[in-house]
């Protein structure tokens, strides 16, 4: 298998090949997770720490899942409570779990690069659980997987990300992604929500979204970040739905057979109709939550080998 990586810290130094065979993994991983019996040993004597310096649901219980799954010994450290509060620095952190000696660890920020740093002075694989506005590759990797089962292929699609493109790790590393594996992009959200020099991206933008979803066979709806919001970058949630929340009459300018996303969790009636999210005929939102377990096996199993392979050749 193409992976060589030590860590997971982004989309950004991955290889469209190197993709394709986390995605082919995390298939199998898909079928393993439909099975009566659900477990693997790809992990089986390690030990994985999740450390979660944000609050979240989905992405913590899908990373401790994925590790129970293939075998390993997990850990969750209640980081709202920890040491760090009390003026520990991150480095001191690091080396406190060194003494540990876990195996791999997934870490979720608040800060852009934290990560980076903590696997900086590690001995351990480090998956990124979402870093600030930086990156939260996992997501992408499964939004990546709910698309190429949706459609039969991740290549040559046109593919829309609506809403919050200025502070979506989300967005960052599906624009990424998505680019790598040559499909055409379109950012659809208020200028005000925007990235600064979004147009180096190699993507198209619209601040309207009938013209913005024409022809797209995927819609990716993005969550309002009001937590990292300072300021009026929308005039009130009404308006915001009324112009760039999803409905049925915007989706009818996208393809018949296009495929409605959603990271979650959802705010119903802001950025997505509620209906149009539980229809099973338009809505694969459920699908990424399932995929999420996939990938996430996929993702701790090959860098466990590729820590092992490193650690018998020392």
């Amino acid at each position: 298998m193409t992976f060589t990586h030590r860590h997971l810290l982004g989309i950004e130094h991955l290889r469209p090949e190197e993709i394709v065979t986390l995605l082919d993994l995390a298939d199998d991983y898909v079928t393993l997770n439909r099975a009566a019996e659900k477990h693997g040993a790809a992990l089986a004597g390690l030990t994985q720490i999740n450390m979660f310096f944000e609050n979240s649901t989905r992405t913590q219980a899908s990373f401790e899942l994925a590790g129970k799954r293939l075998g390993a010994d997990v850990m969750n450290m209640a980081m709202q409570a920890s040491s760090i509060t009390k003026g520990e620095t991150l480095i001191d952190t690091a080396m406190t779990l060194n003494a540990m000696h876990p195996d791999l660890l997934v870490v979720r920020h608040p800060h852009s690069g934290a990560v980076d740093l903590l696997a900086q002075k590690v001995n351990c694989a480090v998956l990124n659980a979402g870093d600030g506005r930086h990156e939260h590759p996992t997501q992408a990797l499964l939004d990546a997987l709910t698309i190429r089962r949706a459609k039969g292929r991740l290549h040559r699609l046109n593919i829309a990300i609506c809403g919050d493109i200025a502070h979506s790790r989300v967005a960052r590393s599906n624009i990424i992604l998505l680019g790598k594996m040559e499909n055409r992009i379109r950012l659809i959200g208020p200028p005000t929500l925007m990235p600064a020099g979004i147009n180096e991206f190699g993507v198209e933008v619209y601040d309207n979204m009938q013209k913005g979803l024409d022809d797209v066979d995927v819609v990716m709806m993005l969550r309002l970040q009001r937590e990292r919001m300072d300021g009026g970058f929308i005039p009130s949630e009404r308006e915001y739905y009324h112009r760039f929340g999803l409905d049925a009459d915007k989706l009818a300018h996208a393809k018949p057979d296009a495929i409605v996303m959603h990271p979650g969790p959802m705010n119903r009636g802001v950025e997505i109709d509620g209906t149009l999210a539980d229809d099973i005929n338009r809505s694969v939102i459920q699908d990424q939550v399932e995929m999420g377990v996939a990938v996430r096996m996929a993702a701790m199993d090959l860098l466990a080998r590729n820590l092992r392979t490193v650690r018998g050749a020392a």
